[in-house]
């Protein structure tokens, strides 16, 4: 599969939490990220999510949030990934910002580069992804 989308983890279900609309989806990539994802319950159904199922999830670079110098157990975001800065790429008013995490993951994040210049990221600091589960898309293969 092909996207847009500059980030994509391969993994399996590792649980799902059914509501009445809402489902709390925890896929667990290959290299042992956990992504949770808030979707429909009528999705998930549709999709057939259970755990062990073979999945993969999706995450737009402007929907992540780079964090340094914080604590992430004081934010309200499912996902926050801890890692390294691998590389920063200006343009003339955004970056991308490459993570790598433990595992071999890597996270894009697409934002100003007055923000990169603020938060003082160079390739080897450092640094946090953060994304909202309800950013992340769920697919299956169909």
């Amino acid at each position: 599969m092909r996207t847009s989308a500059r980030n994509h983890f391969t993994g399996q279900i590792s649980a799902v939490k059914a509501g009445a609309v809402n489902d709390e989806v925890t896929l667990r990539t290959d290299g042992g990220l956990d992504i949770v994802a808030i979707i429909t319950h009528g999705s998930a159904a549709a999709l057939g999510l259970a755990a062990g199922k073979p999945a993969f999830a999706l995450v737009k670079a402007s929907s992540v949030i780079v964090m340094v110098d914080g604590d992430a157990t004081r934010v309200s975001t499912r996902n926050v990934v801890a890692g390294t800065v691998a590389s920063v790429t200006k343009g003339a008013v955004n970056a991308e910002v490459v993570i790598a995490a433990p595992g071999g993951a890597s996270i894009a994040a697409i934002i100003t580069n007055e923000s990169v210049d603020h938060l003082g990221l160079a390739a080897g600091k450092a640094a946090a992804a953060l994304f909202k589960a309800s950013s992340v898309i769920i697919g299956v293969d169909a």
